[in-house]
């Protein structure tokens, strides 16, 4: 389970301190699709790169599985099972989709195995199994790459931050055939930061966003009606004022 208390986030800028997250608590349950979600610019990707240790908080704690990971580097909360896709992941020149699968997995990986993980994200494996992750994959392929190898490891729990970025109808598809099972197999919990209504529908608990603070939580039940809602509100408004 992953617990924040009290999560704050500043940084300085040219106006002065400028405050990113603000007092954010929040549980995310463990065996669970949590969906964060709300408009650009909210701190949704700050929130995730506080919890994998990219950023450090300015106030609060983190607590995973009962271990304050506030103070943790990357590698620690890495080993202790956390996992994250970045929205622009990095490259390897000289290293090949395969290697890098079976690093992910920490063990040479059989050919079918790693296939397996390239198929769920919508690449043929022939075409990528041996290929390098260096500047002449797309940005597309990049993305879907990496996903694999987060379903390449043991973790407890994968966040994702916007994996539809850069993804063509067809792939996306795919992809959420593959959110579906993670849940149910090596990955207890997936953390998405999203926008996209399918993937929000997957969810099994939703996060809201904005202004750096919670705006809203709970299930999908609860929560995606009220998006829906705010959505066509915020659309009429639209519309109303063009007619004028």
């Amino acid at each position: 389970m992953l617990e924040l208390k009290n999560v704050s986030f500043n940084v300085d800028s040219d106006k002065g301190n400028l405050e990113i997250i603000n007092d954010v608590s929040l549980t995310i349950p463990d065996d669970t699709f949590t969906v964060i979600t709300g408009p650009n610019g909210g701190g949704k990707s700050t929130l995730a790169k506080l919890i994998m240790g990219i950023e450090k908080p300015t106030s609060g704690k983190i607590i995973f599985n009962g271990t304050d990971i506030t103070d943790m580097s990357v590698t620690e909360r890495a080993k202790l099972g956390v996992g994250y896709a970045f929205q622009q992941p990095p490259r390897f020149k000289g290293l090949t989709v395969r290697r890098l699968l079976s690093l992910a997995a920490g063990s040479d990986l059989p050919e079918d195995e790693c296939c397996g993980y390239l198929t769920a994200v919508g690449l043929c494996s022939r075409d990528y199994l041996n290929r390098e992750m260096d500047a002449s994959l797309s940005g597309g392929e990049a993305k879907r790459i990496e996903i694999a190898t987060l379903m390449a490891r043991k973790l407890d729990l994968a966040i994702f931050d916007e994996p539809e970025a850069g993804i063509d109808l067809w792939s996306f598809s795919v992809l959420v055939e593959s959110f579906k099972s993670m849940t149910e197999g090596r990955h207890n919990s997936v953390l998405v930061i999203s926008h996209q209504e399918r993937i929000m529908s997957l969810a099994d608990h939703m996060i809201v966003i904005a202004n750096g603070r919670v705006k809203n939580q709970g299930t999908k039940e609860e929560i995606f009606p009220t998006l829906m809602d705010e959505f066509t509100n915020n659309c009429d408004f639209r519309d109303k004022k063009e007619e004028k």
